[in-house]
């Protein structure tokens, strides 16, 4: 990592691959008598490899990067020793922000361990609206022009893979994008939603599932359901062996205590394929925005803004649910000083977590809040090297765990 001369952020580079090795010689036999009580004795020769690869495991992931260019053997270590990573101290996930715009996708990646931002180049992305979603290190992005098109990769390493194209056409309606990765195996299911409104029936939305799993490297399409009075949108996950996704309504809503979203679940370990899965969709627990779904630690997490009672499109605070049972069980509000603290708060705003932490950012500003959710914990991230050039520019981005044990 080269210093940006701010203490605020470093550079990383777009592939670490390529870093600079120095080779350090063996120190001299030959030394004075004046010195011979000062024996310079180098960590590197004394330490084996097992040794020194277990030390290298107790260091955040860009710390480890950055000490394979020490020395030869060192980026061997970092770069040719996967399974060695396997053993590696779990890394917090990092944040990918950046600018949305129809321009090549570049931005910053921050590190909460460190507190420290780094310029990223994020591999395969080629547009802002992309489809993304990542587990356990791999990153799956779909094409938002060729919905058929699906990459899997490792930001890290910069490996990765495109999957055979997904059934079901280059285009629809709506279409949600899930991965879930072994910790285990490193094998992983990617889960692509797709909802197409019936030619000439408004009310009337198809909604299939198509499955892909990389241990046969085969998409299965098992399930098919007619919505009436609901579509899909795009936001869905994985967690626990069920997929989850939203849905809303299409009808004309009486009052404002109906509900205008749902959850729908289907359990990917029996994949039933003649069932109703709207007869047993979960009313989401308030009128919410942004709605955004997430897996932190096999416990379904919703993040989303509360509705005010008379206008439920425009937000009066962010809240956090986990459900439990079936039922939502409300966790968390976020305090009115960080809500404030958004500045220009346009009602729309990202958000998306991992392990136990989860990252809420609005469109219309760089600023980018953190929420531990077991200790229930807000807090501002360090302050962002991306400014805002222009009113309208709008930002965005994702999370992810950074890691070096798994390939795509």
């Amino acid at each position: 990592m080269l210093a940006m001369g701010s203490e605020e952020w470093e550079l990383y580079p777009s592939s670490f691959i390529g870093a600079q090795v120095i080779d350090y010689g063996p120190i001299s036999g030959d030394m004075d008598d004046d010195q011979s009580g000062d024996l310079a004795v180098s960590l590197d020769a004394v330490l084996p490899d097992d040794l020194l690869e277990k030390v290298l495991s107790f260091l955040p992931v860009a710390s480890v990067i950055r000490s394979g260019s020490v020395c030869k053997r060192w980026h061997e270590i970092v770069h040719a020793r996967r399974q060695t990573w396997r053993k590696m101290v779990p890394q917090k996930p990092w944040y990918f922000m950046f600018t949305c715009s129809e321009e090549a996708v570049s931005g910053f990646a921050y590190d909460p361990s460190l507190r420290k931002w780094y310029g990223f180049d994020f591999p395969c992305i080629e547009k802002t609206t992309w489809s993304i979603s990542s587990s356990s290190g791999l990153v799956c992005l779909m094409d938002s022009d060729d919905r058929s098109r699906i990459i899997v990769c490792n930001p890290i390493t910069k490996d990765w893979k495109r999957l055979v194209d997904a059934p079901g056409g280059k285009s629809a309606d709506y279409s949600a994008l899930a991965i879930s990765v072994s910790r285990t195996s490193h094998q992983y299911m990617v889960a692509v939603a797709r909802c197409n409104q019936v030619p000439s029936e408004y009310y009337q939305w198809e909604f299939t599932i198509h499955l892909y799993e990389s241990e046969i490297n085969t998409w299965v399409s098992p399930f098919t359901e007619l919505l009436i009075g609901w579509r899909g949108g795009d936001e869905c996950v994985i967690c626990d062996g069920v997929l989850y996704y939203l849905v809303y309504s299409t009808g004309v809503l009486v009052n404002n205590n109906e509900h205008r979203h749902c959850l729908l679940m289907y359990d990917l370990s029996t994949r039933p394929t003649h069932t109703s899965l709207m007869s047993m969709a979960i009313p989401v627990p308030c009128p919410l925005t942004c709605g955004r779904l997430m897996n932190l630690n096999e416990r379904l997490v919703l993040v989303g803004g509360i509705g005010k009672q008379d206008r439920p499109g425009i937000i009066k605070g962010i809240g956090i649910w986990e459900l439990r049972n079936k039922e939502w069980h409300e966790v968390a509000r976020m305090p009115h000083k960080f809500f404030q603290g958004f500045g220009e708060f346009d009602d729309v705003f990202a958000s998306c977590g991992a392990d136990d932490l989860i990252y809420i950012q609005s469109y219309g500003s760089p600023a980018l809040l953190t929420f531990e959710l077991n200790q229930k914990l807000w807090k501002w991230s360090l302050k962002s090297p991306v400014t805002k050039r222009f009113p309208l520019q709008l930002f965005t981005g994702f999370s992810f765990e950074p890691r070096l044990d798994i390939a795509s």
